[in-house]
């Protein structure tokens, strides 16, 4: 009678086990989590700030193939310095991915700052490309929108031929001037 009530335990805890084992696996990649609902407000708050601050980004979304919208960038450095966020890749304005956008530099620098951006694809190559890639940067062939005195987009920048127009927006705190470059940014499941 005991050995059969100790197999009977030992059943029980290696279903406990692996009851709780699918149940980590779950929580690390985002099976049943609200990360996305979260990731999508965010962005959809970021598009109504940036088409209402900058009306002529809402033609560039128009003329574009996808947008990375990161609705919040934290950088922070004191000689070395890194910066973290995460947001959706939309095509026709529905969420296809999640993505993490990651920096790390070394170099003069102290403070900490906040900041958006978003990049528009305007070519279905350079899209695919951004998709397929295993860790995409933000390179040479990305180009940042202008903003003229007036707020407006620029009409270089409306009319570009590069396959990457960047914005960067909604800036805070203490490091002037972010910049894209050197940000790796890799798919995620939140």
């Amino acid at each position: 009678m005991d050995t059969h009530r100790t197999l009977l335990s030992r059943r029980g805890f290696l279903a406990a086990g692996a009851a709780g084992t699918a149940a980590l696996a779950g929580c690390a990649n985002g099976v049943n989590s609200h990360g996305s609902y979260r990731i999508d407000q965010r962005v959809d708050a970021t598009r109504s700030f940036l088409f209402s601050t900058f009306p002529g980004s809402a033609q560039l979304e128009q003329k574009s193939s996808g947008v990375l919208w990161m609705p919040l960038i934290t950088k922070a450095g004191l000689g070395l310095g890194g910066s973290y966020g995460t947001g959706a890749l939309r095509i026709n304005n529905s969420s296809v991915d999640y993505y993490e956008a990651l920096q790390a530099n070394v170099g003069f620098q102290i403070g900490a700052q906040q900041y958006a951006h978003a990049l528009f694809f305007m070519t279905s190559e350079a899209l695919q490309d951004f998709r397929t890639s295993n860790g995409w940067s933000a390179g040479a062939d990305a180009e940042y929108a202008l903003i003229d005195q007036g707020g407006n987009l620029s009409a270089e920048t409306l009319i570009t031929l590069k396959p990457v127009v960047a914005m960067v927006f909604a800036q805070t705190g203490l490091i002037a001037g972010a910049t894209l470059g050197g940000t790796k940014y890799r798919r995620i499941i939140p």
